[in-house]
């Protein structure tokens, strides 16, 4: 599969590179350094290239949004048209200190993402899985797989986004509709909570846990 990635920081590149090491080709974009760019594509590897927001959206079957809150406006209008696109947002419309949210309750970030590109088919994943679970080697916790919770409108969407979860290691949670982003994001907000100022991560930088996720226990 071709997967075109509009923002290359932590989340965007572990993305990028776990999705390449899975033999599914990507191309990174959007970043104020590009050099940070040509990184994260010589990091995921020969199946790995570069450009425009616009190319990496017409390259893409699958197009990741993955920038901070305050730039999702900006890198949509620079991807221009997603008309029919399958576009996974990993977005959490996270406080600038990482306490809070700026939104949620009556809406969320994939739900405002989604009335911007209204004609995209927007589906929420990966926001509770943190960049470093991806880079470290191994996604198991024991004999363990986190859960990735996934949420979003488009049937046939949810199939590809829960297939590409399955892909990189990860157990897919398939949490119902778009507005659902409403509860997935808080609780993704919250486990960042509990690593960064409740200290139950044992290191911890931005957006790169290693040793906290969660997992949807069942019996």
């Amino acid at each position: 599969m071709k997967i075109g990635i509009i923002g290359v920081g932590n989340m965007g590149g572990a993305l990028g590179a776990a999705f390449a090491r899975q033999g599914h080709e990507v191309m990174f974009s959007f970043s104020r350094n590009p050099d940070q760019i040509q990184r994260a594509a010589k990091k995921a590897g020969a199946t790995a290239t570069v450009g425009s927001p616009a190319e990496a959206v017409a390259f893409g079957d699958v197009v990741l949004l993955a920038v901070p809150w305050g730039a999702v406006r900006v890198a949509l209008e620079a991807a221009g048209p997603l008309e029919d696109k399958i576009l996974i947002s990993c977005v959490n419309p996270l406080t600038p200190d990482y306490r809070g949210l700026e939104i949620g309750t009556t809406t969320s970030g994939a739900e405002e993402v989604a009335k911007i590109v209204p004609k995209a088919r927007v589906v929420e994943a990966f926001l509770n899985i943190f960049a470093g679970i991806l880079e470290s080697g191994s996604t198991k916790f024991g004999d363990d797989l986190p859960s990735a919770f996934y949420c979003g409108d488009d049937a046939e969407a949810k199939v590809v986004v829960r297939e590409l979860i399955s892909d990189i290691g990860l157990e897919p949670i398939d949490s119902g509709p778009l507005q659902n982003a409403r509860l997935v994001e808080p609780a993704a907000a919250l486990v960042l909570y509990l690593g960064v100022f409740q200290g139950m991560a044992r290191e911890w930088r931005p957006g790169e846990f290693t040793d906290l996720s969660i997992k949807l226990l069942r019996r």
